[in-house]
């Protein structure tokens, strides 16, 4: 059983961890100057981090060496169970006006929603793998949606916005990676761009315009174009309701969003302080320990969302470069692992992580420098966050395992 390890361990594609360990580095040295800085006495968010990386790095090496079809066996029954994860943060208290943590009588909390996000890929994978479907027609997408829908829908009452669009996105790749028609996964999304643009009716008619190009061209049945396009359009119009239906902390984000001078000392603050401290750094930054910004703890939430803000002060532009670098070419290789993979199942884990992990760098690198709403999402491997580390190294462990050719 020994030899049966080393051999699984040899196998697996161990490159891509200089990325995740290079970028896990990055991440420790911008906690250890945060901490220090600031005068943080231990627990703070360094040794916390310290500490959830031991079991993390165990967790990778157990899913890295676990059996495949053992995986593959049991993920629907994983799948109930986290779907009975997500929802238990309701019996609880709340925790900075949410429900995501789970308390287990332990000195920190656990976010089920994390670990959701992998489970739900898997899920997916099985059933796209498991089924001889013709993804030519529009029902065979609804399934995998399903699937998604349901832990999404319970992790955006907590509220989590930002966590449930990523739980959502892997789930578009992995239709499109199997042979879905663009045109049902642009009818799946229009009617959400229906609702988001109606805020101005150049904006819409826009939308509008293009939405009857892409029905004209992919050649549809006459009603079903009719009922599509028009059904959009209404859509639309009820937008009012929907947008008087959201927190108002939802709409103070989304004004923020296209104006953050409208609120600054409120909502707009936290954008505002972030690109400041972004464009302090300049190409080299100010050093380590040397971000104002960190140091009089002007920039809010900088352990963990805009953690990219402290590394842009403190070691400048070009640090955030190799940092992108590192993501980028993490990301390659997961997917040349799923072009190369034996069989679709483990493809379509590997795309779907893959996914997971771009949506974080790209939705949370956006919200640091302003181009999109304030999403509460972190860094992979970068930000402090206990769940979200565990869960992090245990995709990567996924990766190792799926990534190798032979099959067990």
């Amino acid at each position: 059983m020994l030899l049966d390890f080393r051999t699984k361990i040899i196998e697996s594609p161990l490159s891509i961890l200089l990325n995740v360990f290079g970028l896990l580095f990055l991440g420790m040295v911008t906690l250890l100057s945060i901490t220090s800085t600031q005068g943080q006495a231990p627990p703070n968010a360094f040794t916390k981090q310290l500490i959830f990386l031991i079991p993390a790095i165990l967790l990778m090496i157990i899913i890295q060496l676990f059996p495949r079809r053992i995986i593959h066996k049991y993920i629907f029954v994983a799948y109930g169970i986290i779907v009975i994860a997500v929802t238990l943060p309701f019996f609880g208290q709340k925790i900075a006006g949410t429900y995501r943590w789970l308390n287990l009588g332990l000195p920190f909390g656990l976010q089920p929603s994390e670990i959701a996000k992998w489970v739900i890929v898997i899920t997916v994978a099985r059933y796209l793998s498991d089924h001889n479907l013709s993804m030519k027609n529009f029902g065979t997408n609804i399934i995998p949606f399903i699937i998604a829908l349901i832990p999404t829908m319970i992790v955006l009452n907590q509220p989590d916005l930002g966590t449930a669009f990523v739980m959502m996105m892997p789930v578009f790749v992995m239709l499109f990676w199997v042979g879905s028609r663009p045109i049902h996964l642009f009818l799946i999304i229009a009617p959400l761009f229906s609702i988001i643009t109606a805020f101005n009716v150049i904006v819409f008619s826009i939308w509008a315009g293009i939405m009857a190009i892409v029905i004209y061209l992919a050649r549809l049945k006459l009603w079903h174009s009719v009922g599509l396009y028009f059904g959009n359009l209404f859509l639309g119009l009820i937008f009012p309701i929907l947008w008087n239906s959201l927190r108002s902390y939802q709409q103070d984000r989304v004004l923020t969003f296209i104006n953050p001078e409208l609120d600054p000392l409120g909502a707009g603050y936290q954008i505002i302080q972030s690109k400041t401290a972004l464009g302090s750094g300049g190409l080299l930054g100010k050093g380590w320990g040397q971000g104002t910004q960190t140091h009089l703890k002007f920039l809010p939430v900088q352990e963990s969302d805009f953690i990219v803000s402290v590394i842009g002060e403190e070691f400048g532009f070009l640090t955030l470069l190799i940092m992108l670098v590192l993501f980028s070419w993490l990301i390659i290789k997961i997917i040349r692992l799923a072009v190369n993979s034996a069989d679709r199942f483990s493809s379509l884990v590997l795309v779907g992580i893959a996914t997971i992990f771009l949506t974080h760098v790209f939705m949370n690198c956006a919200m640091t420098a302003g181009m999109i709403p304030v999403k509460g999402l972190p860094l992979p491997f970068v930000s402090y966050g206990g769940s979200f580390l565990l869960s992090c190294f245990m995709m990567v462990g996924f990766v190792l395992n799926f990534g190798r050719e032979k099959l067990d």
